[in-house]
């Protein structure tokens, strides 16, 4: 029985001229997940954390007389602006949502449209 064990490991040897190669170093190992990470950062990350950081200084310009979109397409004009809130009219209509539910402003109360 053991020598049947012996043929096997031997069995799962290299044959004798060619032997192992060495392995390839840690960094080239690597160099693909790493290339991907990059690759992702690029594409994904930093356009979304561009785009947090224009939204987060329009909403900080929000005067009254601004005219602006909400969230749910809701179309008005800002009446007042409060720590977290805006209040918006929209034709016979007053509401009050959050700053973070206004995504764009269509028409700046002293100044021109912004182009988002």
């Amino acid at each position: 029985m053991n020598s049947q064990l012996l043929e096997i490991v031997l069995a799962m040897a290299p044959p004798a001229g060619q032997g192992q190669q060495g392995n390839p170093p840690a960094l080239l190992t690597l160099l693909p997940m790493m290339l991907v990470i990059v690759i992702f950062y690029l594409i994904l990350i930093r356009p979304q954390q561009k785009k947090a950081k224009e939204l987060e200084t329009m909403i900080k310009s929000l005067k009254p007389g601004d005219k602006v979109v909400a969230g749910g397409g809701i179309v008005g004009v800002v009446v007042s602006v409060k720590d977290r809130t805006v209040c918006i009219r929209s034709e016979d209509a007053k509401f009050e949502v959050l700053k973070t539910a206004v995504t764009d402003i269509t028409d700046r109360a002293n100044g021109p449209a912004s182009k988002s």
